[in-house]
C-alpha cells in the first residue's frame, strides 16, 4: 500500500492541469489490482493495469456517482504525446457500490 502526506494528485499537476481543485464528497473506499490496493499516488505497472481494477465507494445508494479513468499524461509523464486518455467512464453508479452497478 502506498502512501504520502502530500496529495499525489496536486505534484502530479492532476489537479490544475487536468481538473480545477477539489472537495472529494466521498472515499474511494478501495481500488484493487489484483491482490495489490492501490492509493493516489501509487506506481503500476502497464501489464498489471490491462484489466479494470476492483473499485468500491462509499456513499449513500440513493446517491449517484460519477467514476472517470483517465491518463492526463499518456504514453508517460516525459513524452505526453497523447495527452489525456479517457481509459473508462461509469456514471449513475449509487454510493456503496461498485462501477458493475453503473452505466
Amino acid at each position: 500500500m502506498c502512501t504520502s502526506s502530500v496529495d499525489p494528485l496536486v505534484v502530479g499537476r492532476v489537479i490544475g492541469d487536468v481538473v480545477d481543485l477539489f472537495v472529494p464528497t466521498i472515499d474511494m473506499s478501495s481500488i484493487t489490482y489484483g491482490t495489490k490496493q492501490i492509493n493516489k499516488g501509487c506506481d503500476i505497472k502497464p501489464s498489471m493495469a490491462a484489466d479494470a481494477p476492483t473499485v468500491n465507494i462509499a456513499g449513500k445508494t440513493s446517491d449517484l456517482y460519477t467514476l472517470v479513468m483517465t491518463d492526463p499524461d499518456a504514453p508517460s509523464p516525459s513524452d505526453p504525446t497523447m495527452k489525456e486518455w479517457l481509459h473508462w467512464l461509469v456514471v449513475n453508479m449509487p454510493g456503496g457500490t461498485d462501477p458493475s452497478q453503473g452505466k
